[in-house]
C-alpha cells in the first residue's frame, strides 16, 4: 500500500511470476493400433446418456488412447519384473559357484554379488513404488480436504487484496480492501458484489465494520482513514440446480478434470498429447495454469464487476492527521472511537462523531504495520517493523499506560486480541507467539512455520488461529501451538500468490474462514470444527 500509486507491488518485495509450463508432446510407440470403431457400437447401445453422440465417440476414442498409454506402461513394468527375476536367478547361480573355489576369488565374487543384490533391491523398491502410486492416488482423499472445504470465491478486484472483514450486524456481508483504491462488499452465500466504496485516492489497506451500525472504517495509502455508511440488500437465495446439469458440470470441470490431473502426474512421462486433447473437448473444462488470474489486464474483472454495482464515493467522516500511509484502523469497544496506525510511526485515537484527534500514540522506532482493539475492553495493540508490539491501556481516562513486548526478531506483521486474556502476534521471522495479558514477560506458546506470517485471526468461539503465509499456504493452530490443519491448495484451489489476511465468521452455527491475497481474490472456506478437534 503506497500513498502515490497504491500498487500492491510497492508495499512488499515483488513476487516473481511462475513460469508458464509448456507441454512436451511425444507420439506413443505402441505397435498395437486398434480400430476406433471396435466395440464402440456395443458400448453405446442400451446406455442412457445425455451426451451428444459425437462427443461420446470422441471421449471413447480418447479413453482408448489413454488405455494404450497405460498398456505400454504395464508392459514395461512386466519387462522390468522379468529382468529382476533374471537377475535374481543369476545371483543365485553365482552364489552356488563360489563354494569350493579360490578363497580370494570367492570373497571378491561375494562382494560383487552383495552390491548387485543391493541394486536388485533398489529396482524392486522402485517397481513397487511406481505401481502402488497408481492405485493409492485414486483413493478417497481425507485430512485437510475433508476438514476444510471451499465455500465460495469472491473475484472482482483489479489489484491485490490487503484485508478483509465480516460485518457484526445484519445483514452479514464480507468486506474486502484492495490496492485498486476500492473496498467491496460481497454476499457471502452467492459471491455477488453488492457495493463498492471508491472514496479513497490510494490503496485501501484495511477494512473494519462498526459493532452495531452499518458503518465501515477503511485505512488508505492516501494518508487518511474514512468512515462511511452502507446499505445493501442480499440477493434472493438461488434455487437448487438441476441434478442432470450439475452432474454434467461436475463431470466436465471438476471431478473428471481432477482425475485426469492425477493420471497426468502418475505417468511422469511425456504421454501428454492424449490428456491435452481430452481436456480440450470437455465442455467448460479449465485450462492449464499458464496464466495467473493476477496477470489479466487492468480492466478485466470476473463475475460481477465493480462497475455493475452501487458505488459510494463520499465518506461520512475523513480522519486526516497522519503524515504517511495509514496501514490499518479499528473500532474501539462501543464504536464511538477509532484507532489508526500509520507508516509515520504513530497511532492516532479519534472521536467518531466529531472526527477530532484525541491522542497520538508514539514510541515505535519504525513504521507501524497493524493495530487491533480488544472486543470488550478499551485496550489497543499496535505492531511495527521495529520487531515489537505495544499494548495501550485506555481503561482509566486519566492514565494511558503502555507496555512494550520484544518477543520477535523481525517485523511484527500483526498482533490481535482473543476473546479471553490472550494476545497472538505474528511476524516475518516465521513465528507466531501466544501471550497471556496477565503475565506477558514471555509467551505461553510459540508456533514455528516455514514462511513469513501476515495478518492472522483467531476465531471467537473455538479460539483457532488462522495463519496466512507468504508461501500461499493457510494453516490452522490451536492456542497451545498444536497444528490442526492446512487449507487445501492446488492449481485449481486456493491462492496462487501470497495470502495477506484471514477473518472468521461463526454466525448461524457454522464456522467460515475467509482469506485474501495478491491474486486479487478472496476465498470462503467451511471449517468442520468438530472433526478438526477430533483429529487433534
Amino acid at each position: 500500500p503506497t500513498s502515490d500509486s497504491g500498487s500492491a507491488s510497492a508495499a512488499r518485495h515483488p513476487k516473481q511470476k511462475r513460469k508458464a509450463h509448456s507441454l512436451s508432446i511425444r507420439r506413443t510407440n505402441s505397435t498395437e493400433e486398434r480400430q476406433p470403431g471396435i466395440l464402440r457400437g456395443d458400448m453405446l447401445e442400451g446406455q442412457d446418456s445425455k451426451l451428444p453422440l459425437a462427443l461420446r465417440n470422441n471421449l471413447l476414442d480418447l479413453f482408448g488412447q489413454i488405455e494404450r498409454e497405460f498398456e505400454n506402461l504395464y508392459i514395461e513394468n512386466i519387462e522390468l519384473r522379468r529382468e529382476i527375476d533374471s537377475l535374481n536367478e543369476r545371483l543365485t547361480g553365482d552364489g552356488q559357484t563360489v563354494e569350493g573355489g579360490d578363497p580370494t576369488k570367492g570373497a571378491l565374487k561375494t562382494k560383487a554379488s552383495h552390491s548387485t543384490s543391493q541394486l536388485s533391491q533398489k529396482l524392486k523398491t522402485t517397481y513397487k513404488a511406481s505401481t502402488s502410486k497408481i492405485v493409492s492416488s485414486f483413493k478417497a482423499t481425507t485430512g485437510s480436504r475433508a476438514l476444510c472445504q471451499l465455500l465460495k470465491e469472491y473475484m472482482g478486484h483489479r489489484d491485490g487484496i490487503w484485508d478483509l472483514s465480516v460485518t457484526r450486524t445484519q445483514p452479514v456481508v464480507l468486506g474486502t480492501a484492495s490496492a485498486d483504491h476500492s473496498a467491496l462488499l460481497w454476499s457471502i452465500e452467492t459471491g455477488k458484489c453488492l457495493l463498492r466504496y471508491a472514496g479513497h485516492a490510494g490503496s485501501v489497506n484495511s477494512i473494519k465494520f462498526h459493532p452495531t451500525e452499518q458503518m465501515a472504517l477503511t485505512a488508505s495509502g492516501d494518508q487518511t482513514a474514512h468512515i462511511w455508511r452502507y446499505m445493501v440488500q442480499l440477493p434472493a437465495p438461488q434455487p437448487p440446480p438441476d441434478v442432470s446439469v450439475s452432474s454434467l458440470d461436475c463431470f466436465s470441470s471438476q471431478g473428471f478434470y481432477n482425475l485426469l490431473k492425477r493420471i497426468y502426474h502418475i505417468c511422469q512421462r511425456d504421454h501428454r498429447r492424449v490428456l491435452t486433447q481430452l481436456l480440450v473437448v470437455l465442455p467448460q473444462a479449465p485450462c492449464d495454469d499458464d496464466q495467473d488470474s493476477s496477470d489479466r489486464e487492468e480492466g478485466e474483472v470476473d463475475g460481477e464487476g465493480p462497475c455493475e454495482v452501487p458505488t459510494v464515493r463520499v465518506a461520512t467522516a475523513t480522519l486526516k492527521s497522519h503524515q504517511g500511509v495509514v496501514i490499518a484502523a479499528d473500532w474501539l469497544v462501543g464504536g464511538r472511537q477509532v484507532v489508526t496506525a500509520s507508516w509515520d510511526r504513530a497511532a492516532n485515537l479519534y472521536e467518531v462523531e466529531t472526527s477530532e484527534l484525541v491522542h497520538t500514540l508514539t514510541g515505535h522506532d519504525q513504521e507501524l504495520t497493524h493495530c487491533c482493539t480488544h472486543p470488550t475492553q478499551r485496550l489497543v495493540v499496535t505492531s511495527s517493523r521495529d520487531t515489537t508490539f505495544r499494548l495501550w491501556d485506555f481503561r482509566d481516562p486519566s492514565i494511558h499506560s503502555v507496555n512494550v513486548f520484544q518477543g520477535h526478531t523481525d517485523t511484527v506483521t500483526s498482533a490481535v486480541f482473543t476473546v479471553g486474556d490472550n494476545v497472538v502476534s505474528g511476524s516475518d521471522d516465521r513465528t507466531v507467539k501466544v501471550w497471556d495479558l496477565k503475565n506477558m514477560r514471555s509467551p505461553i506458546a510459540t508456533i514455528r512455520t516455514d514462511s513469513a506470517v501476515n495478518r492472522l485471526s483467531v476465531s471467537a468461539n473455538q479460539r483457532i488461529i488462522a495463519l496466512p503465509h507468504d508461501n500461499r499456504q493457510v494453516r490452522l493452530f490451536d492456542m497451545s501451538g498444536v497444528r490442526l490443519a492446512r487449507l487445501p491448495r492446488s492449481n485449481r484451489m486456493g491462492h496462487r500468490r501470497m495470502v495477506c489476511c484471514t477473518a472468521w465468521n461463526e454466525e448461524n452455527q457454522s464456522c467460515n474462514l475467509f482469506t485474501c491475497g495478491f491474486d486479487r481474490q478472496a476465498i470462503g472456506w467451511n471449517i468442520n470444527i468438530p472433526a478438526l478437534l477430533q483429529e487433534k
